[in-house]
């Protein structure tokens, strides 16, 4: 896949380099909320400016890139430099040996949310999985994180069982691709 994907009222949902600033900056703004939101929980308060700065470079985010995967944005129409939201995809292999794809950091800006932003982003995640000729896409995920596990389930995701031990991880989820 390249260029211009799916239309999102007033966005553009496409290919981008995770490596540049924007791209960067929109991960960057995803980890102090789900960091937050974490601290929120467990300890009642946000997240210090020392934890994001020892915690967000160690988000590893290289493997949106070709050849393990892509990074899509939701770019503004009337401004390009805007970005709303993003998602990424990696390819890797199950405990089985087959391939499959992985949904890796689902975000959308706080005041974009409701307005079918992250449908947008899945669907196009899920294209992308299946321009790959994989059969399946999983992902994990947090409890706390409901919004967008409402949006996997409203969108035909399924809980399955737990396919990593990732420190975060708490719930999982697949789609089977047709």
């Amino acid at each position: 896949m390249s260029g211009r994907a799916t239309g999102a009222g007033g966005w553009v949902v496409e290919l981008a380099d995770v490596r540049s600033p924007g791209c960067e900056a929109l991960l960057r703004d995803y980890y102090v909320e789900v960091s937050d939101r974490w601290y929120r929980l467990r300890e009642g308060r946000d997240s210090t400016p020392e934890e994001i700065a020892t915690g967000f470079p160690q988000m590893r985010s290289d493997d949106l890139a070709p050849p393990t995967g892509v990074f899509v944005v939701a770019r503004g129409l009337d401004d390009p430099d805007v970005l709303g939201g993003c998602v990424g995809v990696r390819r890797l292999r199950d405990a089985t040996g087959a391939r499959v794809a992985e949904l890796r950091r689902l975000y959308v800006r706080p005041e974009l949310r409701g307005a079918g932003l992250g449908g947008s982003l899945l669907a196009t995640a899920e294209e992308v999985a299946r321009v790959w000729g994989v059969g399946s896409i999983r992902l994990d995920t947090r409890l706390d994180l409901e919004e967008a596990r409402s949006l996997y389930v409203s969108h035909g995701w399924a809980e399955v069982e737990p396919f990593s031990d990732a420190f975060y991880a708490e719930v999982w989820y697949a789609k089977t691709l047709g």
